[in-house]
């Protein structure tokens, strides 16, 4: 029964589609006149986004967009939250995160766009569904790589003495230093009260005196964050490669208490520096962790941001995620939805609220969107309420991006039809949906106490069964996570 509010949700994935399209886009089109997200109109202030995760009727706003997300460090943190026997802070959980965190088995494209993936399936209400949207970017060879200036930002304060904190970053330092290749650079910034340049840009060609700056990594004093990331920006700003990848990378637990502390202030600072193509990546660390600001100092400098726990989620980060991603496939990429009225009553997408753009910001390419790069995927669930006996276009889902260098836009397109709906959510619809949708509902649940009808056992009950078929750990330590917000709860 509690399936038809379940999607409610905002999440990741897709799979088969119809009605394929790629070109490219003049970058400043205008946009047709299109109805505008009411939500949009109650912002908060300028640089906050409208809420899309309440119900949307399709006669008054029949389009959806939002900027593309690929962080994960929400699930990473409530993860380790719930591990601990405690119950995540309902701030603290973005579901869109939970789903980009898990696989998807997205086709990837032959070029440096996207694929666009449509799916979605029945609910057992009476004329309700799930839609789902999957973006998918080709993954690359590191070896194929551009350069890489990578200006390294260590919080050396007072609380990053904890075990699992500095002691995990500078391991997971020395594993890359291992890694990266000859053509790179890297700049080592360390921070507490003030910030101190440990090593500035130096060819991997010289690691021994970078690892050499890796070990005078000591804690002591307090927690500037403004200092550290400025100072890494400084660095970085003055090594600047035009043909490089050039990244700033924040690792840290968050907790700033000197200098500005409130992400606002801190993000007009970042924003600037993104605009000159300087991304930012911040991992996060720590038993206890500054959320929000890391995750929305990534938004604004064109990053993403991460957590890790363990050494092992730090080794496979910093090891394999991170020089494999060091290329962008795509700046400033956007997705719209347009519902079809005459068959979708009304829909709901949950998540992304920190993304959510108007409809006419879909086109705008000075508009800030989202910096994707090789082998990512972004997904996004929606909840749809049909019109009884309506057949035909349920929707069409469209991404638009820039090239990095060229800045040239693009776009991408695929439609789903009434008719390509899966019969049933848990009996016929894909595996990679059905998880999906349990690790949304089990967001949900932990944000707002309920999962649109499903409680804990049923969520339970039902990633237990998908760990079996999929053979997926994740899945099975979903249903362990979700076992100890039982226990706890």
């Amino acid at each position: 029964m509690g399936l038809v509010a379940l999607l409610g949700l905002a999440a990741c994935g897709g799979a088969g589609s119809t009605e394929s399209s790629s070109q490219s886009a003049p970058a400043g089109t205008a946009a047709p006149r299109q109805p505008a997200v009411p939500d949009r109109q109650a912002e908060a202030e300028a640089s906050a986004s409208p809420r899309q995760d309440s119900e949307q009727d399709t006669t008054t706003a029949q389009i959806s967009t939002f900027a593309l997300d690929v962080d994960t460090a929400s699930y990473g943190y409530a993860r380790r939250t719930l591990q601990e026997g405690r119950w995540p802070a309902p701030g603290e959980i973005r579901p869109e995160e939970w789903v980009n965190a898990f696989r998807q088995d997205y086709a990837q494209p032959s070029d440096d766009g996207f694929t666009v993936h449509v799916d979605g399936a029945k609910l057992p209400q009476r004329d309700e569904a799930v839609l789902r949207v999957g973006l998918q970017t080709r993954a690359s060879d590191s070896s194929q790589r551009r350069p890489a200036n990578l200006t390294f930002v260590v919080d050396v304060s007072g609380s990053m003495a904890e075990a699992g904190r500095l002691d995990l970053v500078k391991s997971a330092l020395l594993e890359l230093l291992g890694q990266l290749a000859p053509g790179d650079q890297v700049s080592i910034v360390a921070f507490s009260e003030e910030a101190e340049v440990l090593a500035s840009m130096t060819p991997l060609t010289a690691r021994e005196e970078l690892r050499e700056a890796v070990s005078r990594l000591t804690v002591a004093g307090g927690t500037n964050v403004e200092a550290g990331v400025l100072a890494g920006y400084e660095q970085a700003s003055r090594a600047f490669r035009p043909a490089a990848t050039n990244r700033v990378i924040l690792l840290s637990d968050g907790l700033a208490n000197q200098g500005d502390t409130v992400w606002q202030s801190l993000s007009a600072k970042v924003k600037e520096q993104a605009a000159r193509q300087v991304t930012l990546l911040t991992v996060g660390v720590g038993r206890d962790y500054g959320d929000e600001l890391m995750e929305r100092l990534a938004d604004t400098g064109d990053g993403l941001a991460v957590y890790v726990s363990t050494e092992e989620e730090a080794t496979r980060l910093f090891t394999t995620q991170l020089p494999a991603t060091l290329d962008l496939r795509a700046r400033d990429a956007k997705a719209q939805v347009v519902f079809n009225p005459s068959v979708v009553e009304s829909y709901r997408l949950v998540g992304y609220e920190n993304r959510a753009l108007a409809t006419e910001e879909f086109r705008d390419d000075s508009r800030d969107g989202g910096e994707i790069g090789p082998g990512h995927s972004v997904t996004a669930l929606y909840a749809l309420k049909l019109k009884p006996g309506a057949d035909g276009q349920l929707a069409q889902a469209t991404v638009r991006w820039q090239d990095p260098d060229t800045r040239t836009a693009s776009e991408a397109g695929e439609s789903l039809d009434s008719g390509d709906l899966a019969g049933g959510i848990w009996s016929e619809a894909p595996v990679r949906l059905q998880v999906d949708v349990v690790v949304a509902a089990f967001a949900m649940y932990l944000r707002d106490r309920e999962a649109f009808g499903l409680d804990l056992p049923a969520l339970r009950e039902q990633a237990a069964r998908l760990a079996s078929v999929s053979e997926d750990p994740m899945v099975s330590e979903l249903t362990t996570l979700i076992e100890k917000a039982q226990s706890v709860g």
